[in-house]
């Protein structure tokens, strides 16, 4: 069952911890109550992380092999403290505490694979006269700010890459969801040097002082695509550079030759994963008219057998969703798809009394056009569309905002690659879903974002190119 924490929770600046006089409350979405607080940074205290940030980053530019020890070192600290983070991350996000070991060891995870990335020294001239490298430099001060869903994963998918490449930063977390990051940045204090990075906590006041601050020259944002917009502007002025890694209504194309029950389970997951609140996760299917009732049964099964409940309940499979705002919105929208005509084959109802916990929902018979279908929901409810024409398919799954990500299934695995070449999204998987890797990039297509993380190419996000251009003789 749930308890309430007792820790008290600081900032991290300048290497040391820093308490605030203003807290907020941070609340369990299984029980819909505070059970915590986190400090509530003030602006002196903002410009103070972004000075110690600035002050370390020419020693800590200067030697690339210590800093590639320090990132296995921050691996290290996480595995030693992962039962504490995940205990904490179950309690403010909700999953169940078995995903939430799964995300803090996939942190340690990032922090082990990313020490070991080369930064590049291109030799693009070398004769009698003239020899031209293509160096990579840091940028400098980063701020990088954090969503609710993985927070401490993603704030590792940033840290990672930015410290590696010679950055420092200052690191917001969602204010739903602070505490695992702002713990993290206690156990990463006693490994790092002073002021490489600063942990700091508040709402979206804070946010925008930190994307307008003149020490920031880098920006990492994962969050919606309206904030990212706003970070967007306010990085215009300053001309900062960003990452912005957005929402996502991600398709899943079936063709005719798959065997329904084999590839129901996999499609399942790849939505309903993390309770539907992945920004990749698949956000609506499109099935061959042969087999589309056979597919929303078999869906609809599914779901009825997954047990909701606290993520601390050892057999809870999904946990509640995070916050009341996603909660009403999750809501709204399956309302609004029934008023459209649509069947609730499974689920659409809360599931309790208390928290925000929410049936998983399977609808049926809605068309494009239907919010469930034009927006991104973010949360256990999927969407299943009939198809008579495969090109009609792919050209429904591509009329959208959004370019995330996407998959095919198929018996024929090189018949549904051929499809996926053609979906508009930054990934595109095949008989799967959501296997997101280290050494992969990933962002987005059109409103979904700017840039990628992760891989080498995550890495040079971090950098500015530096010509050296030297005369000989």
């Amino acid at each position: 069952m749930t308890t309430t924490q007792t820790v008290s929770h600081t900032m991290t600046i300048g290497g040391a911890s820093a308490p605030s006089d203003a807290v907020f409350g941070v609340i369990n979405p299984a029980t819909g109550e505070v059970f915590d607080e986190a400090p509530d940074c003030t602006r002196a205290q903002l410009d103070a992380a972004m000075q110690a940030a600035a002050a370390a980053g020419e020693d800590w530019r200067r030697d690339e092999t210590v800093r590639r020890a320090l990132l296995g070192s921050c691996s290290d600290a996480i595995n030693t403290h992962a039962e504490e983070l995940a205990r904490v991350l179950t309690l403010e996000q909700g999953k169940p505490l078995d995903r939430a070991l799964g995300e803090i060891g996939g942190a340690a995870r990032w922090f082990r694979y990313t020490a070991k990335l080369e930064i590049p020294v291109e030799v693009v001239l070398d004769n009698d006269r003239v020899r031209v490298e293509v160096r990579r430099r840091p940028h400098g001060v980063v701020a990088a700010i954090t969503p609710w869903n993985y927070p401490v994963s993603l704030a590792v998918w940033k840290i990672a890459p930015a410290l590696l490449a010679g950055n420092t930063m200052v690191l917001k977390p969602s204010p739903f969801t602070p505490l695992a990051t702002l713990r993290l940045g206690e156990i990463l204090q006693e490994v790092l040097p002073a002021g490489v990075l600063n942990v700091v906590s508040g709402g979206d006041e804070l946010g925008a002082w930190m994307t307008a601050h003149p020490a920031v020259r880098k920006i990492s944002f994962t969050g919606s695509v309206a904030t990212g917009k706003l970070v967007a502007a306010a990085a215009a002025p300053d001309l900062k550079r960003v990452t912005l890694e957005l929402g996502g209504n991600d398709p899943a194309i079936v063709l005719d030759d798959v065997d329904v029950p084999r590839m129901a389970k996999r499609l399942f997951w790849g939505a309903f994963e993390n309770c539907g609140q992945v920004c990749s996760a698949i956000k609506r299917v499109y099935v061959p008219e042969s087999l589309y009732e056979p597919m929303l049964a078999e869906l609809g099964e599914i779901a009825q057998g997954v047990k909701v409940g606290d993520g601390l309940e050892t057999d809870s499979q999904m946990g509640p969703l995070n916050n009341r705002p996603q909660f009403e919105r999750v809501q709204e929208l399956v309302d609004d798809a029934k008023r459209s005509g649509a069947k609730v084959v499974t689920g659409g109802h809360r599931v309790g009394e208390c928290g925000y916990f929410y049936a998983p929902t399977i609808v049926g018979d809605l068309k494009d056009g239907t919010r469930l279908v034009d927006e991104e929901q973010f949360g256990p409810v999927l969407p299943v569309l009939p198809y008579a024409d495969l090109e009609d398919a792919i050209e429904r799954a591509n009329a959208t905002h959004f370019g995330l990500s996407g998959s095919v299934w198929s018996s024929d695995s090189d018949r549904a690659e051929a499809v996926a070449h053609r979906l508009e999204c930054g990934t595109a998987w095949v008989n799967q879903h959501l296997n997101v890797l280290p050494h992969a990039p990933f962002g987005g297509a059109k409103w979904s974002g700017i840039g990628v993380e992760n891989g080498p190419w995550g890495l040079l996000g971090f950098t500015e190119t530096q010509t050296i251009n030297i005369a000989k003789g």
